[in-house]
C-alpha cells in the first residue's frame, strides 16, 4: 500500500459553475444565439441554470440532459453519437437513470487535475454550436 497522500481535487464550487455559465453565453451571445446553460457538479446536482427567455422552452431540458450525459459517461456527447447507432458499443445502453440520456452535442464533462467534477451542458442553438458554447466555457477554467 502506498504511503502517498491522496489529494483530491478541489469540487466544481458554485463560482465556478455560474464563471462556466456565463462564459457560455458569452460565446452565445457572441454568435447571436439563444440556449440555455447548466452546468452539475460531479455528484449531478445542479450548481447552475439559464434559460434566455428568447429560447425555445425545450432548450432547458435539452441542456440539462446534455451535462447530465456528459457527466455520466465522462465523455463530450458529441463523441458517443456514433456510439448509439445499431451496431455501436452503446447501442443498447439503458437510459433507466435519473433522466434519459441525450447523445447530441453540446455536453462537456468538467475535469480538475485530471479528475471528473462535472459537466456542462448548452441547448437551443445547432448542435456544434451548442458544443462550441460549452467548450469555450471549459476553456475559461483551464
Amino acid at each position: 500500500m502506498s504511503s502517498a497522500t491522496r489529494i483530491a481535487p478541489a469540487p466544481l464550487s458554485t463560482e465556478d459553475a455560474e464563471l462556466l455559465l456565463a462564459a457560455a453565453r458569452s460565446a452565445a451571445d457572441a454568435a447571436g444565439a439563444t440556449v440555455s446553460v447548466t452546468v452539475l457538479d460531479a455528484g449531478g446536482h445542479l450548481l447552475a441554470f439559464r434559460r434566455d427567455d428568447r429560447a425555445v422552452l425545450v432548450s432547458g431540458e435539452t441542456s440539462t440532459r446534455k451535462a447530465f450525459t456528459a457527466l455520466q459517461l465522462n465523455a463530450p456527447t458529441a463523441d458517443l453519437v456514433e456510439a448509439v447507432q445499431p451496431g455501436g458499443p452503446f447501442h443498447t445502453l439503458p437510459t433507466a437513470l435519473d433522466r434519459p440520456l441525450l447523445f447530441i452535442a453540446g455536453g462537456l464533462p468538467v475535469h480538475r487535475d485530471g479528475r471528473l467534477v462535472g459537466a456542462i451542458g448548452v441547448g437551443g442553438a445547432a448542435p456544434d454550436q451548442d458544443h462550441a458554447f460549452a467548450a469555450a466555457a471549459v476553456d475559461t477554467l483551464a
